[in-house]
């Protein structure tokens, strides 16, 4: 757990906790996104069908931002799975990159899906704790994410800052693609060099 300044606490939470928490998680996802034309509808996707599906998923995690004391007010979150082919992204960013970036990248990755802070709290750091939680001591190889186009605004710029590297521009109208190398475990070949079956 790390613990902010101005009591926000930010912690790892289990699947049993993201779903007793769906509504105030798509209340975050609403305030969060609605200022970059988010439709109010696309909070209810996320709390209806997003999550619950997500949460099943092989790898999933959740970094969680809460208040601390006794409401636990939830301020912020981020999470990921492990994204194959089969899956509607992943399958998507195949038939939309490049071959060599498909080949090298997808398929075992960390699929990292959401951040969001409410905009009361924003910055203070919390992104940026929930980004680096979310990661810490993955399996995976690589992690890849889709975000604004407009490199200028905060999530791009904290991608960028923490080292991801933008694969394909544009991915598509609205989203660049990034990838970030993952620290190998032992024993494990570099990215990319798997054996294919």
């Amino acid at each position: 757990m790390v613990s902010m300044k101005q009591s926000i606490d930010v912690s790892v939470a289990d699947r049993a906790t993201v779903n007793d928490l769906r509504d105030q998680l798509a209340h975050v996802y609403r305030i969060a996104f609605e200022e970059f034309g988010e439709p109010p509808e696309a909070a209810e996707h996320f709390r209806t069908g997003q999550l619950p599906k997500h949460v099943e998923r092989e790898g999933f995690r959740f970094a969680l931002a809460r208040e601390t004391g006794d409401a636990g007010r939830v301020v912020g979150f981020a999470y990921g799975y492990t994204g194959d082919f089969g899956q509607w992204w992943t399958d998507r960013v195949a038939r939309l990159a490049p071959a060599e970036i498909a080949e090298r990248w997808l398929g075992g990755h960390f699929e990292f899906v959401e951040l969001a802070v409410d905009p009361a709290v924003r910055g203070r750091g919390i992104g940026t704790a929930l980004h680096d939680l979310l990661l810490e001591d993955l399996p995976h190889r690589v992690a890849l994410l889709t975000t604004y186009r407009d490199r200028d605004l905060a999530a791009p710029r904290l991608y960028r800052r923490k080292g991801w590297r933008v694969l394909v521009s544009p991915l598509d109208p609205n989203n660049d693609l990034y990838g970030l190398d993952l620290p190998n475990l032992p024993n494990l070949p570099p990215a990319g060099t798997q054996p294919r079956s």
